[in-house]
Protein backbone atom coordinates (compact mmCIF):
# COMPACT_ATOMS: atom_id res chain seq x y z
CA UNK A 1 0.00 0.00 0.00
CA UNK A 2 2.74 2.48 0.33
CA UNK A 3 4.53 1.53 -2.35
CA UNK A 4 1.72 2.80 -4.27
CA UNK A 5 0.74 5.98 -2.75
CA UNK A 6 4.93 6.65 -3.04
CA UNK A 7 4.27 6.40 -6.71
CA UNK A 8 1.02 7.86 -7.48
CA UNK A 9 2.62 10.83 -5.06
CA UNK A 10 5.51 10.90 -7.60
CA UNK A 11 4.18 9.89 -11.04
CA UNK A 12 0.46 11.48 -11.80
CA UNK A 13 0.83 9.81 -14.85
CA UNK A 14 -0.76 6.28 -13.07
CA UNK A 15 -3.44 8.05 -11.14
CA UNK A 16 -4.58 9.32 -14.91
CA UNK A 17 -3.97 5.39 -15.82
CA UNK A 18 -6.07 4.36 -12.31
CA UNK A 19 -9.03 6.91 -13.47
CA UNK A 20 -8.91 5.62 -16.90
CA UNK A 21 -9.17 1.41 -15.23
CA UNK A 22 -11.54 2.89 -13.47
CA UNK A 23 -14.15 4.22 -15.87
CA UNK A 24 -13.41 0.55 -17.93
CA UNK A 25 -14.31 -1.36 -14.71
CA UNK A 26 -17.71 0.92 -14.29
CA UNK A 27 -18.17 0.12 -18.24
CA UNK A 28 -17.57 -3.59 -17.52
CA UNK A 29 -20.01 -3.64 -14.29
CA UNK A 30 -22.72 -1.43 -16.61
CA UNK A 31 -22.22 -3.52 -19.77
CA UNK A 32 -22.39 -7.41 -18.24
CA UNK A 33 -24.02 -7.00 -14.88
CA UNK A 34 -26.02 -4.43 -14.49
CA UNK A 35 -27.78 -3.90 -17.22
CA UNK A 36 -29.00 -7.46 -18.02
CA UNK A 37 -30.53 -7.60 -14.48
CA UNK A 38 -32.57 -4.55 -15.43
CA UNK A 39 -31.51 -2.49 -11.51
CA UNK A 40 -32.17 0.91 -11.56
CA UNK A 41 -28.92 3.01 -11.02
CA UNK A 42 -28.58 5.60 -8.15
CA UNK A 43 -28.95 9.33 -9.35
CA UNK A 44 -28.96 10.70 -12.73
CA UNK A 45 -28.09 7.65 -14.09
CA UNK A 46 -30.73 6.35 -12.57
CA UNK A 47 -32.87 8.43 -14.76
CA UNK A 48 -30.77 7.35 -17.85
CA UNK A 49 -30.93 4.09 -16.85
CA UNK A 50 -34.95 3.66 -16.22
CA UNK A 51 -35.70 5.66 -19.50
CA UNK A 52 -33.77 3.50 -21.73
CA UNK A 53 -34.93 -0.06 -19.90
CA UNK A 54 -38.58 1.81 -21.19
CA UNK A 55 -37.59 2.25 -24.38
CA UNK A 56 -35.22 -0.55 -25.06
CA UNK A 57 -32.63 1.31 -26.20
CA UNK A 58 -28.77 1.17 -25.09
CA UNK A 59 -27.69 4.31 -27.20
CA UNK A 60 -30.25 6.83 -25.22
CA UNK A 61 -28.76 5.63 -21.92
CA UNK A 62 -25.42 6.95 -23.45
CA UNK A 63 -27.04 10.36 -24.45
CA UNK A 64 -28.66 10.75 -21.53
CA UNK A 65 -25.20 9.73 -19.19
CA UNK A 66 -23.30 12.14 -21.42
CA UNK A 67 -25.55 15.19 -20.94
CA UNK A 68 -26.14 14.66 -16.96
CA UNK A 69 -22.56 14.19 -16.25
CA UNK A 70 -21.32 16.95 -18.40
CA UNK A 71 -23.61 19.32 -15.63
CA UNK A 72 -22.23 17.69 -12.79
CA UNK A 73 -19.47 17.84 -13.83
CA UNK A 74 -19.43 21.06 -14.17
CA UNK A 75 -20.48 21.53 -10.28
CA UNK A 76 -16.75 19.72 -9.60
CA UNK A 77 -15.25 22.18 -11.52
CA UNK A 78 -16.23 24.94 -9.47
CA UNK A 79 -16.94 23.44 -5.76
CA UNK A 80 -14.63 20.95 -5.79
CA UNK A 81 -11.77 21.41 -7.87
CA UNK A 82 -10.30 21.03 -11.83
CA UNK A 83 -8.04 18.22 -10.26
CA UNK A 84 -11.01 16.38 -9.38
CA UNK A 85 -13.47 17.83 -12.25
CA UNK A 86 -10.81 16.46 -15.33
CA UNK A 87 -10.24 12.84 -13.66
CA UNK A 88 -13.74 12.61 -13.50
CA UNK A 89 -14.27 13.70 -17.02
CA UNK A 90 -11.71 11.25 -18.24
CA UNK A 91 -13.70 8.38 -16.49
CA UNK A 92 -16.77 9.68 -17.99
CA UNK A 93 -15.61 10.04 -21.21
CA UNK A 94 -13.93 6.21 -20.48
CA UNK A 95 -17.26 4.63 -19.88
CA UNK A 96 -18.91 6.48 -22.86
CA UNK A 97 -16.32 5.20 -25.18
CA UNK A 98 -16.16 1.48 -23.72
CA UNK A 99 -19.48 0.62 -23.62
CA UNK A 100 -20.99 -0.04 -26.92
CA UNK A 101 -17.47 -1.20 -28.04
CA UNK A 102 -17.56 -4.34 -25.74
CA UNK A 103 -19.20 -7.71 -27.07
CA UNK A 104 -22.73 -8.52 -26.14
CA UNK A 105 -22.08 -12.10 -24.08
CA UNK A 106 -24.14 -14.83 -23.41
CA UNK A 107 -23.56 -15.48 -20.03
CA UNK A 108 -25.17 -11.57 -19.05
CA UNK A 109 -28.51 -12.91 -19.70
CA UNK A 110 -31.06 -13.69 -16.59
CA UNK A 111 -32.87 -16.64 -17.36
CA UNK A 112 -33.86 -17.48 -13.44
CA UNK A 113 -34.28 -15.21 -10.40
CA UNK A 114 -30.92 -17.42 -9.20
CA UNK A 115 -28.70 -16.02 -12.18
CA UNK A 116 -30.33 -12.43 -11.81
CA UNK A 117 -28.91 -12.22 -8.24
CA UNK A 118 -26.05 -13.32 -8.99
CA UNK A 119 -25.58 -10.37 -11.74
CA UNK A 120 -26.89 -8.23 -8.83
CA UNK A 121 -24.35 -8.75 -6.10
CA UNK A 122 -21.42 -9.35 -8.45
CA UNK A 123 -22.16 -5.68 -10.67
CA UNK A 124 -22.59 -4.23 -7.40
CA UNK A 125 -19.40 -5.10 -6.45
CA UNK A 126 -17.74 -4.07 -9.50
CA UNK A 127 -19.42 -0.51 -9.47
CA UNK A 128 -18.27 0.60 -6.10
CA UNK A 129 -14.49 -1.09 -6.90
CA UNK A 130 -14.80 1.18 -9.71
CA UNK A 131 -16.16 3.99 -7.85
CA UNK A 132 -13.66 3.80 -5.39
CA UNK A 133 -10.61 3.49 -7.81
CA UNK A 134 -11.60 6.07 -9.51
CA UNK A 135 -11.54 8.24 -6.00
CA UNK A 136 -8.54 7.01 -4.76
CA UNK A 137 -7.25 8.38 -8.09
CA UNK A 138 -8.27 12.01 -6.89
CA UNK A 139 -11.01 11.28 -9.69
CA UNK A 140 -14.75 9.73 -9.43
CA UNK A 141 -17.10 7.71 -11.86
CA UNK A 142 -19.54 10.65 -11.85
CA UNK A 143 -22.96 11.65 -11.07
CA UNK A 144 -24.53 11.23 -6.97
CA UNK A 145 -20.06 10.35 -6.72
CA UNK A 146 -19.51 13.94 -7.37
CA UNK A 147 -22.25 15.06 -4.72
CA UNK A 148 -21.31 12.41 -2.26
CA UNK A 149 -17.44 13.87 -2.48
CA UNK A 150 -18.58 17.59 -1.97
CA UNK A 151 -20.88 16.85 0.83
CA UNK A 152 -18.03 14.11 2.78
CA UNK A 153 -15.72 17.41 2.54
CA UNK A 154 -18.51 19.48 3.90
CA UNK A 155 -20.00 17.35 6.69
CA UNK A 156 -17.30 14.25 6.90
CA UNK A 157 -19.27 11.51 5.76
CA UNK A 158 -18.24 8.47 3.79
CA UNK A 159 -18.79 8.72 0.51
CA UNK A 160 -20.89 5.79 -0.20
CA UNK A 161 -23.54 7.17 2.21
CA UNK A 162 -24.24 9.55 -0.66
CA UNK A 163 -25.44 6.62 -3.19
CA UNK A 164 -28.16 5.50 -0.69
CA UNK A 165 -29.65 9.11 -0.75
CA UNK A 166 -29.51 9.45 -4.21
CA UNK A 167 -31.25 6.23 -5.15
CA UNK A 168 -34.50 7.63 -3.79
CA UNK A 169 -35.51 9.85 -6.70
CA UNK A 170 -34.44 7.33 -9.72
CA UNK A 171 -35.67 4.47 -7.82
CA UNK A 172 -39.09 5.94 -7.60
CA UNK A 173 -38.95 6.93 -10.77
CA UNK A 174 -37.66 3.81 -12.60
CA UNK A 175 -40.49 1.77 -10.66
CA UNK A 176 -42.55 4.44 -12.01
CA UNK A 177 -41.63 3.99 -15.48
CA UNK A 178 -41.57 0.06 -14.66
CA UNK A 179 -45.03 0.11 -13.77
CA UNK A 180 -46.40 2.05 -17.11
CA UNK A 181 -44.63 -0.47 -19.28
CA UNK A 182 -45.00 -3.78 -17.44
CA UNK A 183 -48.93 -2.44 -15.98
CA UNK A 184 -48.25 -4.99 -13.20
CA UNK A 185 -47.08 -4.50 -9.43
CA UNK A 186 -45.09 -7.81 -9.52
CA UNK A 187 -42.56 -6.75 -11.28
CA UNK A 188 -41.84 -3.62 -10.36
CA UNK A 189 -41.58 -5.20 -6.73
CA UNK A 190 -39.30 -7.61 -7.93
CA UNK A 191 -37.69 -4.84 -9.80
CA UNK A 192 -37.09 -2.78 -6.08
CA UNK A 193 -36.05 -5.98 -4.17
CA UNK A 194 -33.11 -6.08 -6.58
CA UNK A 195 -32.25 -2.60 -7.22
CA UNK A 196 -32.50 -2.26 -3.13
CA UNK A 197 -29.80 -4.86 -2.78
CA UNK A 198 -27.59 -3.36 -5.83
CA UNK A 199 -27.47 -0.22 -3.94
CA UNK A 200 -26.23 -1.48 -0.47
CA UNK A 201 -24.11 -3.92 -2.04
CA UNK A 202 -21.95 -1.13 -4.02
CA UNK A 203 -22.27 1.56 -1.01
CA UNK A 204 -20.99 -0.88 1.06
CA UNK A 205 -18.12 -1.70 -1.05
CA UNK A 206 -17.14 1.94 -2.03
CA UNK A 207 -17.28 2.55 1.84
CA UNK A 208 -14.70 -0.54 2.42
CA UNK A 209 -12.25 0.58 -0.22
CA UNK A 210 -12.76 4.31 0.04
CA UNK A 211 -11.97 5.42 3.56
CA UNK A 212 -10.50 8.84 3.26
CA UNK A 213 -13.39 9.96 5.34
CA UNK A 214 -13.50 7.39 7.78
CA UNK A 215 -11.89 9.03 11.30
CA UNK A 216 -9.87 7.11 13.84
CA UNK A 217 -8.41 8.08 17.03
CA UNK A 218 -4.54 6.86 18.53
CA UNK A 219 -3.83 6.66 21.51
CA UNK A 220 0.23 5.87 22.77
CA UNK A 221 1.46 5.67 26.02
CA UNK A 222 5.01 6.17 26.45
CA UNK A 223 7.86 8.24 29.04
CA UNK A 224 8.10 10.65 26.32
CA UNK A 225 5.50 12.26 24.81
CA UNK A 226 7.49 14.55 22.95
CA UNK A 227 9.09 11.63 20.77
CA UNK A 228 5.88 10.04 20.32
CA UNK A 229 4.24 13.32 18.55
CA UNK A 230 7.27 14.13 16.65
CA UNK A 231 6.61 10.32 15.22
CA UNK A 232 2.53 11.34 14.72
CA UNK A 233 3.81 15.02 13.29
CA UNK A 234 6.13 13.38 11.06
CA UNK A 235 4.18 10.91 9.00
CA UNK A 236 1.35 13.84 9.26
CA UNK A 237 2.41 16.98 9.23
CA UNK A 238 -0.81 18.54 8.89
CA UNK A 239 -2.00 16.58 12.88
CA UNK A 240 -1.50 17.82 15.66
CA UNK A 241 -2.09 15.55 19.19
CA UNK A 242 -2.94 16.17 22.79
CA UNK A 243 -0.79 14.85 25.51
CA UNK A 244 -2.61 13.33 29.08
CA UNK A 245 -0.38 13.48 32.27
CA UNK A 246 -0.71 10.01 34.13
CA UNK A 247 0.58 7.48 36.89
CA UNK A 248 1.44 3.85 36.10
CA UNK A 249 -1.10 1.85 38.13
CA UNK A 250 1.81 -0.82 38.91
CA UNK A 251 4.87 1.20 38.29
CA UNK A 252 3.69 4.60 40.11
CA UNK A 253 5.72 6.30 38.12
CA UNK A 254 4.71 9.21 35.63
CA UNK A 255 3.31 8.37 32.13
CA UNK A 256 2.15 9.94 29.56
CA UNK A 257 -1.00 9.48 26.60
CA UNK A 258 -1.05 11.01 23.54
CA UNK A 259 -4.04 10.92 21.32
CA UNK A 260 -4.47 12.21 18.07
CA UNK A 261 -7.23 11.86 15.10
CA UNK A 262 -6.10 10.82 12.09
CA UNK A 263 -8.32 9.40 8.81
CA UNK A 264 -7.81 5.45 8.05
CA UNK A 265 -5.32 6.12 4.98
CA UNK A 266 -3.29 8.48 7.08
CA UNK A 267 -3.40 5.48 9.92
CA UNK A 268 -0.37 3.00 8.23
CA UNK A 269 1.52 5.70 7.72
CA UNK A 270 1.13 6.54 11.39
CA UNK A 271 1.47 3.84 13.10
CA UNK A 272 4.71 2.83 10.72
CA UNK A 273 6.24 6.16 12.26
CA UNK A 274 5.13 5.02 15.86
CA UNK A 275 6.89 1.99 15.49
CA UNK A 276 10.18 3.58 13.96
CA UNK A 277 10.39 6.51 16.42
CA UNK A 278 8.87 4.93 19.47
CA UNK A 279 8.54 1.29 19.50
CA UNK A 280 8.73 0.81 23.48
CA UNK A 281 5.42 3.18 23.71
CA UNK A 282 2.06 0.49 23.71
CA UNK A 283 -0.03 2.34 21.57
CA UNK A 284 -3.76 1.33 20.17
CA UNK A 285 -6.14 2.53 17.74
CA UNK A 286 -10.10 2.59 17.26
CA UNK A 287 -12.99 4.23 15.39
CA UNK A 288 -14.53 7.61 16.53
CA UNK A 289 -18.09 8.79 14.87
CA UNK A 290 -19.92 12.36 15.56
CA UNK A 291 -16.18 14.40 14.70
CA UNK A 292 -16.53 18.20 14.44
CA UNK A 293 -16.79 19.82 10.77
CA UNK A 294 -13.59 22.09 11.38
CA UNK A 295 -11.83 18.72 11.28
CA UNK A 296 -9.25 19.01 8.46
CA UNK A 297 -9.56 16.70 5.43
CA UNK A 298 -7.57 17.11 2.26
CA UNK A 299 -9.70 17.65 -0.42
CA UNK A 300 -10.02 14.90 -3.22
CA UNK A 301 -9.01 16.64 -5.96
Amino acid sequence: MKFISWLQTRHPVLELLGTIAAGLLYAVALKFFIFPAKVILTGTEGIAAALAYYHDSSSLFLILYAVFQALLIGFAWGKIGRTFAFRTLLTVVTVIVTLPALPNLEFARPESSNERIILVLFGGILAGLAKALALRNRGSTGDEDILGAYFAMKYLKPVGSIAVIAAAVSTVFGLSLDYLKNEAIEPVLNTLMYTSIYIFISAETLNNFFRKFKLVMITAFGRDPAVIGRAITSAAPHRTYTIQHGTGGYSSEPVHLVRTIVTHEELPEVLDALERGCPDAFHFHHDIEGTSRNYYIKPIG
